[in-house]
C-alpha cells in the first residue's frame, strides 16, 4: 500500500490519508505514528471504505513516520470501534483511543523506576494501623499525622502526611503517587529526598504465568454439570453463541462458567471476563487462583502505568489468556478471543455516562458477534431487554435454579414502619434490632444495606432553614463525619462543615437531615457497642487491595456488622453471615425513571442473596412504608416471574425499552441562556417521522453539573425506527457556538 487511511487519537479531526514511505510495510489495523501540523500524533491504518473522507491528491500526502512494535488490531475489533461510533453517534476517533488506552505499550523500554514508601515506614504504618472499624469521630488530620517518625528526624507537613497515608501499600512513578495522594509532585520529590519514598527499577515484561485448567476440579451438582457441559460445547463450536446464564443467588454461576474458560484454556484461546466494579476484582481473582493455580490478568483503573503496559501488550500478543476488568477491558485488542463473559449482567453500571456512552454488555455481545466467540450474560437477575432476547429466541438460556449443596434461599420478611417505626432519632425498627441481637448472640455476621454514602444526605440550619448546596451543581452536599467534610457526589467538591451557619451566623445550630451508612454505623455502636463494624463503600473500598482486606477479615471472623452501600451486594461470598438488613427499601422506588421498579427489585435481591450463602440459613428483613407495593410483595414471596411478567407488560403498554427505543439529548453551556437557546433551536428543527416523538427542552433534573447549566430533549421512538439516522440528519444540520455542548445518548439509563 503507498497510500492509507489513518484513524488517529485527536477527537477534534476525522480520518486522514497518508503516504507509505518505500520500504515501510503497514497493513490494516497498524498502529503508527503520524505528522499532524508541527505534532507527532497515534493512528491506526484503516480500511479506505469503511471511512469515507474528503480525498486530496497525493502530491499532498504527509509520510507516516513509523510503525509501532505492536500487533496490528485485529479486524473484528475495528468492526466493533465502527459499530460503537455508528451505534452510539461517537466520533470514531474517541472510540479508538479506548484501543489504545496504554500510551506506554507502544513505546520501547525494558524497564522504569517506582516509587513506594521505605520499608520502614510502611512498617511503621502497619505497627500504628487499627482494625478498619466504623468511628464518626471527627478530624481533620490525617491518621498519619499521629505517627513520629524516629529515623531521619522527617518532618511531617499536612501534605506530606496526607500523602503518606494515602499511598500506603501502592507504588508507581512520582506522577502516578501525586495523583494517588492529591498532592504535587514537589511534595512525593521532597518525601524522596528524605528517604520517606525510595525508587526501585521494575521490569516491564515479565510473562504471565498461564492458568492451568486442571489444577482444582470442582465437585459440580447434576445441574451444575449439565450447565457447564452446555458452555463448553459453545466454546469448541467456535463460534458466536450468546447465552443467558441465569442462576439464584449463590447457585454457582462462577464454577459453571469457569469450565468453559478452562476449556477456552485449553484450546488456547483467550478469555474477557466484565465486571462491574473494581471492588469486585480482588475477591474474584481469589476465586480463579482456588480453581486455576494462578491469577488472571487485571484491567482496572488503579493500574500502575507499568502494570498497565505489560498487561496491553500480553493482551496484544495473545498471552494473557484470561482478563478480568471493567467495562473498558472490553475494547482491547485481544489477539485470539475465545470467550466472553460478563458477570452481574444485569448491573446499571455497566453502561457510560461520559466520553463514549456505550453500554458494556450490548458491546459485549457485539464483539462476540464480529469475533464469532460465545458470551456468556451470567446474573441472578436478568435485566428486562435481556429476558426479551431471549423471548424472542436471540439468546439461549441456562438456569440454574436452587442453590448449591445444603443451602437454602433465605427467607424473606417486611417491617412495616408505619406500624412499627424506630424509636425517634433512630432508624432501625425493633423487629430488625432484635434480629440482630439473636444473630450476633449466635456469633453469626450481619450486613446492613443503605445505597446512601456518608452521614446525611442534606444538612440544614435550624435557625434560618440554609441547606448546604454544592456551588457547582444542582444538588445538596453530604455530610462525610469519618472525613470530617461536606462532599458533592457529582461533582467532588470538598468542603469543611462550618462551626457557624454561613447565612444567618448562628453557631451549633446545623442539623443532620436523613441517614447514610456512617449514621446507620453509628447507631448500631450504641445499640451494640462490643460489635465490631465495617462501612463499605466506594470511599472505603476505593480499591481491589482494599476489597481484599475486607474481604479477608470478614473470612477471619474479625467483622460483625457490616454496614454497606450497593458495592456489598454482589459478588462477595461469606458462609458466617446469615442476616440481612435492607434499612430503607423503598429508597430506589423514588423519582420518574422507568426501570426505578426492576433496578429497586435486582439491587434488594442481589443484597438478599448475601444471606444464608453456607449451611446456615439466611433471614433477610425490608424496612419499608410500602409492603404492599409489587416490588415488596415480590421479594416476599419470591415469584420472580409475575413481577417481570407485570414491568413487561408496563413497559410494553408504554413502548418503551426493549419495545420502543429513547435517546436523550442533553445541551450545556456556562451560560443558562445559551443552554436554553440551542435547546429550543433543537427542539424547533425537530424532523416530523412517523413514530417518534420529541419531548422538551427542559432543565435537567440535575440542572447545573460541574458548574455547567443542562438542558433536556428525550427522542421516543419506535423500536424499527432508525433513530441514529434521524438524529444524524436532524443535528448533523444544526451549529451552535463552541462553548455550548450537544450530547447524545443512546438508550440512556440516566435521567438526570
Amino acid at each position: 500500500m503507498s497510500r492509507v487511511r489513518i484513524l488517529h487519537t485527536n477527537p477534534a479531526l476525522g480520518p486522514l490519508d497518508y503516504r507509505v514511505p518505500y520500504g515501510m510495510e503497514v497493513e490494516f489495523g497498524s498502529v503508527v505514528r503520524v505528522p499532524l501540523g508541527p505534532r507527532e500524533m497515534t493512528g491506526v491504518v484503516w480500511e479506505l471504505e469503511s471511512l469515507p473522507t474528503e480525498t486530496v491528491g497525493d502530491n499532498r500526502l504527509r509520510n507516516i513516520l513509523g510503525v509501532y512494535d505492536i500487533p496490528p488490531i485485529g479486524a473484528p475489533l475495528r468492526r466493533l470501534i465502527e459499530w460503537t461510533a455508528d451505534y452510539y453517534l461517537a466520533p470514531p476517533t474517541a472510540v479508538v483511543r479506548m484501543a489504545l488506552s496504554s500510551a506506554a505499550a507502544l513505546e520501547g523500554g525494558r524497564t522504569v523506576v517506582e516509587y513506594k514508601l521505605s520499608d520502614d515506614v510502611l512498617a511503621a504504618l502497619r505497627a500504628q494501623a487499627a482494625p478498619v472499624e466504623a468511628s464518626s469521630a471527627p478530624s481533620d488530620k490525617p491518621a498519619f499525622d499521629k505517627l513520629r517518625l524516629s529515623a531521619g528526624g522527617v518532618r511531617l507537613t499536612p501534605q506530606r502526611a496526607q500523602a503518606i497515608e494515602r499511598i500506603g501499600e501502592r507504588q508507581g512513578l512520582i506522577r502516578e503517587l501525586a495523583t494517588i495522594a492529591d498532592v504535587s509532585e514537589a511534595v512525593i520529590r521532597g518525601l524522596v529526598k528524605q528517604g520517606v519514598i525510595e525508587g526501585i527499577e521494575v521490569a516491564l515484561d515479565t510473562p504471565f504465568v498461564a492458568p492451568d485448567p486442571d489444577h482444582a476440579q470442582p465437585v459440580l451438582s447434576d445441574e451444575q454439570a449439565a450447565a457447564a457441559d452446555q458452555l463448553v460445547a459453545m466454546v469448541k463450536a467456535e463460534d458466536f453463541a450468546p447465552v443467558l446464564l441465569d442462576g439464584v443467588t449463590g447457585s454457582g454461576k462462577t464454577e459453571v462458567y469457569f469450565e468453559a474458560i478452562a476449556e477456552a484454556i485449553r484450546m488456547g484461546k483467550q478469555t474477557l471476563v466484565l465486571l462491574p466494579e473494581i471492588a469486585l476484582t480482588e475477591p474474584f481473582l481469589r476465586r480463579f487462583t482456588d480453581r486455576f493455580g494462578h491469577a488472571p490478568v487485571a484491567w482496572h483503573s488503579d493500574l500502575r502505568q507499568s502494570q498497565r503496559r505489560r498487561t496491553y501488550r500480553a493482551i496484544a500478543s495473545g498471552e494473557a489468556l484470561v482478563t478480568v476488568g471493567a467495562r473498558s477491558s472490553l475494547y482491547l485488542p485481544y489477539r485470539n478471543l475465545g470467550l466472553i463473559v460478563v458477570d452481574e449482567a444485569h448491573e446499571t453500571s455497566f453502561k457510560q455516562e461520559d466520553g463514549v456512552q456505550y453500554h458494556a454488555r450490548d458491546a459485549a455481545v457485539m464483539r462476540g458477534h464480529f469475533e464469532k466467540v460465545p458470551v456468556i450474560l451470567a446474573t441472578a437477575t436478568p435485566a428486562i431487554e435481556t429476558r426479551q432476547q431471549v423471548a424472542q429466541g436471540r439468546y439461549a438460556e441456562i438456569k440454574l435454579p436452587g442453590r448449591y449443596g445444603a443451602a437454602q434461599m433465605p427467607t424473606v420478611e417486611a417491617i412495616n414502619l408505619v406500624e412499627t417505626p424506630p424509636e425517634r432519632g433512630r432508624w432501625l425498627a425493633p423487629p430488625l434490632v432484635n434480629a440482630i441481637t439473636e444473630t450476633l448472640a449466635r456469633k453469626e455476621q450481619v450486613l446492613l444495606f443503605l445505597n446512601r454514602r456518608g452521614y446525611a444526605p442534606l444538612t440544614l440550619c435550624r435557625h434560618c432553614g440554609h441547606r448546604f448546596q454544592c456551588p457547582n451543581c444542582t444538588a445538596w452536599m453530604v455530610e462525610h463525619r469519618l472525613t470530617n467534610r461536606l462532599q458533592c457526589h457529582h461533582c467532588g467538591h470538598v468542603e469543611p462543615p462550618p462551626r457557624a451557619c454561613p447565612e444567618c451566623h448562628t453557631e451549633d445550630a446545623l442539623v443532620a437531615c436523613g441517614p447514610g451508612v456512617e449514621r446507620i454505623s453509628d447507631e448500631v455502636g450504641i445499640l451494640f457497642p462490643e460489635a465490631r463494624r465495617a462501612i463499605v463503600t466506594s470511599d472505603t473500598l476505593w480499591s481491589p487491595a482494599k476489597a481484599a482486606e475486607f474481604v479477608g477479615r470478614m473470612e477471619a471472623g474479625e467483622i460483625d456488622i457490616v454496614i454497606g452501600t450497593q458495592l456489598i451486594t454482589k459478588g462477595y461470598h461469606f458462609p458466617e453471615l446469615t442476616l440481612v438488613g435492607v434499612v430503607d427499601a423503598d429508597l430506589g422506588l423514588q423519582g420518574g425513571d422507568l426501570r426505578a421498579a426492576e433496578r429497586s427489585f435486582q439491587q434488594i435481591m442481589q443484597v438478599a442473596g448475601r444471606a444464608g450463602r453456607g449451611a446456615k440459613p439466611g433471614h433477610v428483613y425490608l424496612q419499608t412504608h410500602e409492603p404492599s407495593a409489587p416490588v415488596m410483595q415480590a421479594l416476599i414471596s419470591g415469584d420472580v416471574e409475575s413481577f417481570y411478567e407485570a414491568e413487561t407488560e408496563a413497559r410494553r403498554m408504554a413502548n418503551a425499552p426493549p419495545f420502543g427505543r429513547f435517546a436523550g439529548i442533553i445541551v450545556s453551556s456556562e451560560s443558562l441562556g445559551d443552554a436554553q437557546e440551542v435547546a429550543r433551536q433543537i427542539a424547533r428543527t425537530a424532523p416530523e417521522v412517523e413514530g417518534m416523538q420529541v419531548y422538551g427542552p427542559a432543565p435537567a433534573p440535575l440542572a447545573m453539573l460541574r458548574g455547567r447549566h443542562r438542558q433536556r430533549l428525550l427522542v421516543h421512538a419506535r423500536r424499527a425506527l432508525d433513530v441514529q439516522d434521524v438524529l444524524r440528519d436532524w443535528l448533523g444540520g444544526l451549529e451552535w457556538p463552541r462553548y455550548v455542548r450537544v450530547s447524545v445518548d443512546v438508550d440512556p439509563y440516566s435521567f438526570v
